[in-house]
């Protein structure tokens, strides 16, 4: 059954027309140029464009988690993972050349490891409705991921989409979580009579801290161990900018419902197959911004694990935005999340407030948050104590932003 499941849904996504909303100010996936020229080197033909960025962010984290029904004795620590933090500091440059060719670079000083390189690819525009885009960037899945970096409305991402499931066994190799990020691969796009976007693609699956080939082929489906993945939009006023609130773009009027698939292939260390389903909306009009995700995913795992039990994991979000003031905005948000799986009653209610000022002149953004993680519904204490394990009852966030 599984291998009729994983080739049916692979033969539908090859020849599937998926998303592609790239706006050629948000290129680079980091910052925007919306309503500001910002600095580039062309030659006098126009044939080639050279734009670098810089992305920095600084942050005051506060986080107080639950006792999780622990012994006083225990003598934990309440407060963690709080201070300062650099989340971002891109450096990086986008470019166009021949009028066929994009392709941008960018390096994560805050990053660690593979992460370092937060992108690296080049993109081939045969036309608009057909192009190619190689090398490391974002997968076609979840609005929140896919929003333009500096330009999202709360400074930390949904946690239904980062925060790893819980599987009733010890493999400490199965953590998964319902995003995917960026990470290596190769993807067709295009745009399809101004209103109809589509990305297909192939990745490696193991995210963006790994930069090297290292899959093989499946031992249960006999198909490569990759994340296979494709998304469909459709946007009636036109590509939706991939912002989720700028005050340069207060006139604004689009619309956008997608959805994605993907399957992740011998995920996990071999371990799991992990399948992935979303539906997105986004509003913006004017200065009101609205935007809802719901996402699932199943986990079953291979052959030699031995479990023949799969799981499935449901989450979502709604979250809006308004400018009070030309360029003062505040947000809400929503977010729930089942961690402990749809077969076990209860989940997390994640309600989050903020506000965004942005400074006039010189491309500063003040971010403020606070987040409260809330359960409900479940059977049991312990069931109730495991869904939010490791994650903060209480979070705070100030953040503050410079790009150029």
């Amino acid at each position: 059954m599984k291998k009729i499941f994983a080739i049916a849904l692979v033969s539908a996504l090859l020849p599937l027309p998926a998303l592609a909303q790239y706006e050629a100010d948000t290129e680079n996936g980091v910052v925007s140029l919306a309503g500001r020229e910002g600095f580039s080197i062309e030659t006098k033909k126009g044939d080639f464009v050279f734009k670098p960025y810089l992305l920095v962010q600084a942050s005051a984290n506060y986080n107080w988690y639950d006792d999780e029904g622990l012994d006083p004795a225990y003598n934990q620590d309440n407060v963690a993972n709080s201070g300062f933090s650099i989340p971002y500091a891109v450096l990086g440059f986008t470019g166009k050349a021949f009028e066929k060719v994009t392709f941008n670079l960018s390096i994560n000083a805050a990053a660690s490891g593979g992460a370092l390189l937060q992108q690296a690819w080049f993109d081939v525009a045969l036309k608009e409705q057909f192009a190619v885009r190689v090398g490391k960037f974002k997968t076609p899945f979840s609005h929140a991921y896919l929003t333009t970096l500096g330009e999202t409305l709360l400074p930390v991402m949904p946690l239904s989409l980062t925060t790893s499931v819980i599987l009733p066994y010890s493999l400490n190799a199965v953590t998964p979580n319902i995003g995917t990020g960026f990470d290596l691969g190769v993807e067709i796009h295009g745009l399809l009579a101004g209103k109809f976007g589509y990305e297909v693609g192939l990745f490696n699956g193991t995210g963006a801290s790994v930069n090297v080939a290292g899959k093989t082929l499946s031992d249960d489906w006999h198909i490569p161990s990759l994340l296979y993945a494709g998304r469909l939009t459709y946007m009636p006023k036109g590509v939706m900018p991939s912002t989720q609130g700028n005050p340069n773009r207060l006139n604004e009027d689009k619309l956008m419902v997608g959805l994605s698939a993907s399957l992740n292939v011998e995920s996990e260390s071999e371990s799991t197959n992990d399948t992935r389903v979303g539906l997105e909306f986004a509003w913006l009009h004017r200065k009101l911004y609205l935007a809802a995700e719901a996402y699932y995913m199943n986990v079953g795992f291979t052959s030699r694990q031995k479990i023949d039990k799969s799981y499935n994991y449901l989450g979502g979000y709604i979250q809006g935005g308004y400018f009070v003031a030309p360029r003062l905005q505040l947000a809400a948000r929503y977010d729930f999340f089942n961690r402990n799986g749809m077969d076990t009653d209860g989940f997390m209610n994640m309600p989050a407030v903020g506000v965004n000022y942005f400074f006039k002149g010189c491309n500063l953004k003040l971010q403020a948050m606070y987040q409260f993680v809330g359960r409900w519904g479940h059977d049991t204490q312990l069931d109730r104590d495991n869904d939010d394990l490791g994650v903060a009852t209480h979070s705070g966030t100030v953040l503050l932003q410079y790009s150029f």
